[in-house]
């Protein structure tokens, strides 16, 4: 297999205590953070190939504890470094003004989080964004998204596979972009198929290629996805719909790195990253025998589940008004905004179809609408269909669940022995309730 470039590290050397709204929003970023208290600052290491900036968290620094962050000063000079101060203030001192003075920006509290992680990109001089989509594709602020791009950040390095999971229209070959243009495969081909759209009888000609005379028709050499992306990344997008011959192809490129093109038996070696993307339960399609479970271990190595949209929140709205944007740019349309009992509808709707379903809807309106401000009406929303009727019983029960099973995680800290005692149920209920409504909780944490 080729080599690959590796890239530095980007670490966060937070002199203070971090809260953890503070370390999500840096983590979804692609920031590792450390905590270091400012009495232990002295010595601490570092790689030289990381790209590091310190924060002096001085919201409750005594004042002790400013000659200790003075020593930091002098045993890491080079180090950028960015202060945060209480909204209050700090009584001046000449050991203070010598600390601020050497910071390139300071920031009060409560910390305006996007304006921190846009300097902190800056003065790593990030150029995550070098080709194709990024995390930034993914639109939105919500608590859940930032786990999703938090673990995009994780995965994208690692030579692993990515079983990308969430229900249909959440974005999961954006997320799979988003892996390619942040790992070292960057510069090389990014090919994606879905394999529930390709004839059953063309399947292993269209992945893994065709000699010429191999069957009617095959005129000429041809080339698969696999081949074709040499030294790239290939995502199979609904690879439950993947044939078992198909199957036991794939295991072979996943094990061994080669592949054989249908009418020949010399295998030819490649180099790709596999990511596969599902909306199915794999799980459930190994047991029926519609899936080879040797094959879903060697694809869930690591998994991320993309959340839908309507456990988003405000993302809603974030996102109506960026389609709605992005289609007055391209096209004339009276459309300006959206009404209030637009955004009502918008956030009440159970949005069954997800962001792509959104993404439509706001679109058909904008041709429709015959005001300035998009209505419920033209969206199609006049009757929110969040009712329990249409969603069935069965549903409302499952949202529920899956609602009080993150509350109590969250209560707990992800404890798992907290959690069942919270929710009087054994350890591995928990485990197999995070398991069912696709909660990972290493992420999570």
């Amino acid at each position: 297999m080729a080599a690959v470039p590796e890239f530095p590290a980007r670490c966060v050397i937070w002199f203070g205590r971090p809260l953890a709204n503070e370390r999500a929003a840096l983590a979804a970023a692609g920031w590792q953070v450390r905590g270091v208290a400012p009495e232990q600052c002295a010595g601490i290491g570092m790689r030289g190939s990381d790209q590091i900036v310190g924060l002096l968290d001085l919201r409750d620094v005594v004042p002790a504890n400013l000659a200790h962050l003075q020593q930091l000063l002098v045993e890491h000079r080079h180090m950028s470094l960015l202060a945060i101060v209480p909204s209050t203030g700090l009584p001046p001192s000449p050991a203070l003004d010598a600390l601020l003075a050497a910071c390139v920006a300071t920031y009060r509290a409560p910390v305006d989080m996007p304006h921190l992680v846009l300097r902190l990109q800056q003065l790593a001089a990030d150029d995550t964004a070098r080709s194709g989509p990024g995390p930034q594709a993914l639109i939105g602020d919500s608590a859940v998204l930032q786990v999703t791009r938090a673990a995009l950040r994780k995965f994208a390095p690692v030579e692993l596979p990515v079983l990308i999971t969430g229900e249909t229209g959440t974005g999961k070959e954006l997320a799979a972009q988003a892996l390619h243009a942040l790992s070292p495969r960057h510069a090389h081909p990014f090919m994606a198929v879905n394999c529930g759209a390709i004839p059953a009888a063309l399947v292993q000609s269209e992945l893994f290629g065709h000699e010429r005379g191999a069957f009617t028709g095959a005129a000429a050499r041809r080339l698969g996805l696999f081949e074709t992306a040499n030294g790239g990344t290939v995502l199979l997008d609904e690879i439950g719909d993947l044939p078992l011959d198909a199957q036991t192809s794939l295991l072979r490129v996943l094990q061994e790195g080669t592949v054989e093109r249908v009418g020949s038996n010399r295998p030819l070696a490649v180099d790709v990253r596999v990511l596969a993307a599902t909306h199915v339960d794999l799980e459930t399609a190994v047991e029926q025998g519609r899936f080879r479970r040797d094959l879903f271990y060697r694809l869930n190595v690591l998994r991320l589940p993309l959340p839908p949209l309507r456990e988003r929140g405000s993302d809603i709205v974030l996102l109506a008004h960026h389609f709605l944007d992005s289609f007055r740019r391209r096209h004339a349309t009276r459309a300006r905004g959206f009404s209030a009992d637009a955004l009502r509808a918008l956030e009440r709707f159970h949005w069954p179809g997800n962001v792509r379903e959104l993404l439509n809807r706001v679109q058909r309106a904008a041709i429709v609408t015959e005001t300035e401000l998009i209505s419920a009406t033209d969206l199609e929303l006049g009757q929110p269909l969040l009712p329990t009727a249409q969603r069935g019983l069965h549903d409302a029960r499952q949202v529920a669940e899956r609602e009080t099973l993150l509350h109590a995680l969250r209560q707990s800290d992800f404890n798992i022995s907290a959690c069942a005692r919270t929710m009087q149920v054994s350890r591995v209920t928990i485990y197999r309730l995070c398991r069912k409504h696709q909660l990972a909780l290493p992420e999570l944490r």
